[in-house]
C-alpha cells in the first residue's frame, strides 16, 4: 500500500484505485486472516502513537482492514474482542442498507409516500403535506419535519410537525430516521431485527442487534462486526461471491450526494470530498470536505461519541473506531472532526512515505520533517517556498537558506511548493 513518491497536485491527492480482490472471513468463529502492519511499511513507533491517541481520547477499541484482511487491531482497558457496543447513529448506514435489499425485493419503494407503509396519520401535517413525504425523503433527513420540537427522537404524530416542503430543507432530524425502522418492518411483514438477521447477519455474519432505547432503536455488536459491516460496502453489497445488495444504483445513491442541500450526505451515509457539508444542530452550510485529512472518495458510518466505520475504496480499507467520547471539540452526534484527527494519524503510518518528493526537488531530509527542523533538498538561498494544508490554504511562507529551510511550527500533512511550482507532500511530527 505505497503512496506516489510524486506530488502531483496541490489539491485532490487521489490514489491509485485497487484491486476488489477481497479477503472474507468465515461466517462462523473468530478466524480471521491478517497483514502483517510492517509488510506496508507501517512504521511501530507511529502505530504506537496512533494507540496512545485513541487511548487518551476514550477509545474501547480500533480496527484496520487492508484487502479484507486485519493490519491493526487494538483493545483498550478492560474492552475485548467479546465486548459488546453500540453504534449510536452508525446504525443510520445499516438501517439505510436494509432498505436497499427491501428495495431490491420489491417489497419497498423509496419512491412512495411514507404513508404507504406508516399509514395516514403517522404525523401532525395535513394529508396533502403527508402525501409530499416519500421514503426518499426519510434517507436523505429531507422530510422537511419541524425540528425544533421539544423531544426531536420523538416518533408520535403529536411530535411530527410541518415546517417546510419536503425536498427543501436538510436537517439532522432523528425522528425521521427512526420512522424508517417502521417503514422496513411493515414493508417487509417481518422485524426489523428478523429482517436484518435473515437478509444480512446470517449471510455475513454480522452478529447484533437494535435495541429500544427511550425513542430510538440501536444495534450493538462487537467491533468486528462493525468491520464486516465495512468490509460488505467495500465490497459493494457482495460477500465472499455471494450477494447480498446487489442494487448498484442504490449503493451508488447511498454512497453519493443524494441531494444539493448537503453534499456530504448520501442515503443515511457520511461522504467525503465534497464541496460543502452541514452538520447535526445546524442548518449552516459550511463549504469545503468533511475529513480534509481523508483520501476524497472515503465515506463512513458515524454515530454520538465517536463510533465510527470508514470505507476507502481507493485503498481498499476499512477502519473502524468504537468508544466514549474523545476530547476535542465539535460535534458530539457527528464526530467528523475526530474521524479527521485519526485520519492524520493514519497518514504518518508508512515510513516509505512519510515524505513524499518531486524529484525535481531533490531528496529532501530529514524523513520525516520535524516542526522547526531544517528541511534539506535543491533549495536555492532566498528562495521563497509556501507550506499549503489540506484544505488548499497557505500556511506560512518562508525563504530558504543555501540547500535548506526550516518548517512551520505546525503538524500534519502539508503540501511544500517552491519558487518554481514544483511540489512536495511532506509529513511534518
Amino acid at each position: 500500500m505505497k503512496r506516489f513518491l510524486l506530488a502531483l497536485a496541490l489539491l485532490g491527492f487521489t490514489p491509485i484505485a485497487k484491486s476488489q480482490n477481497l479477503y472474507f472471513p468465515p461466517l462462523l468463529g473468530s478466524t480471521w486472516e491478517q497483514t502483517s502492519a510492517s509488510s506496508l511499511g507501517y512504521s511501530q513507533q507511529r502505530i504506537d502513537s496512533l494507540y496512545a491517541f485513541l487511548e487518551t481520547n476514550n477509545s474501547k477499541g480500533f480496527l484496520l482492514l487492508q484487502d479484507g484482511k486485519i493490519v491493526l487491531e487494538k483493545y483498550f482497558g478492560a474492552f475485548t474482542q467479546d465486548s459488546s457496543w453500540y453504534w449510536a447513529s452508525a446504525g443510520k448506514t445499516l438501517t439505510a442498507f436494509a432498505a436497499g435489499i427491501a428495495a431490491q425485493k420489491g417489497l419497498l419503494d423509496i419512491q412512495a409516500p411514507s404513508h404507504s407503509y406508516l399509514g395516514s396519520g403517522w404525523s401532525s401535517m395535513s394529508s396533502q403535506q403527508e402525501d409530499s413525504v416519500r421514503v426518499w425523503h426519510h434517507l436523505t433527513m429531507t422530510t422537511g419535519l419541524d425540528y425544533g420540537v421539544a423531544n426531536a427522537d420523538c416518533t408520535a404524530p403529536s411530535c411530527l410537525f410541518y415546517k417546510a416542503p419536503a425536498g427543501q430543507q436538510w436537517y439532522y432530524h432523528n425522528a425521521p430516521y427512526t420512522l424508517m425502522d417502521g417503514i422496513i418492518e411493515n414493508a417487509t411483514g417481518q422485524t426489523l431485527n428478523g429482517f436484518v438477521s435473515q437478509q444480512i447477519s446470517y449471510k455475513t455474519g454480522i452478529s447484533g442487534l437494535f435495541v429500544p432505547i427511550g425513542d430510538n432503536n440501536v444495534f450493538f455488536s462487537k467491533m468486528r462486526s462493525m468491520g464486516r459491516f465495512g468490509l460488505l460496502l467495500l465490497a459493494k453489497g457482495w460477500w465472499n461471491g455471494s450477494p447480498v445488495l446487489t442494487d448498484t444504483q442504490y449503493l451508488y445513491n447511498m454512497t453519493h450526494s443524494s441531494q444539493n442541500l448537503n453534499p456530504s450526505y448520501g442515503y443515511l451515509t457520511w461522504l467525503n470530498g465534497q464541496s460543502a457539508y452541514m452538520l447535526p444542530g445546524s442548518s449552516l452550510r459550511i463549504p469545503g470536505s468533511l475529513l480534509p485529512s481523508a483520501p476524497k472518495d472515503a465515506y463512513a458510518a458515524m454515530g454520538k461519541n465517536g463510533q465510527i466505520i470508514c470505507v476507502i475504496p481507493s485503498q481498499n480499507r476499512v477502519w473502524v473506531r468504537i468508544g466514549d467520547r474523545w476530547n476535542g471539540t465539535g460535534i458530539d452526534q457527528v464526530p467528523n472532526l475526530f474521524c479527521d484527527r485519526i485520519w492524520t494519524y493514519l497518514n504518518a503510518l508508512e515510513n516509505s512515505a512519510n515524505l513524499a518528493t518531486s524529484a525535481s526537488m531533490g531528496s529532501l531530509y530529514p524523513q520525516p520533517a520535524a516542526a522547526g527542523a531544517w528541511l534539506y533538498g535543491s533549495f536555492h538561498q532566498g528562495e521563497k517556498l509556501s507550506f499549503w494544508d489540506a484544505q488548499g490554504r497557505l500556511v506560512v511562507r518562508v525563504e530558504a537558506a543555501e540547500g535548506r529551510v526550516r518548517t512551520p511550527e505546525i503538524s500534519g500533512w502539508y503540501v511544500l511548493v517552491n519558487g518554481q511550482g514544483q511540489k512536495a507532500k511532506i509529513w511534518i511530527d
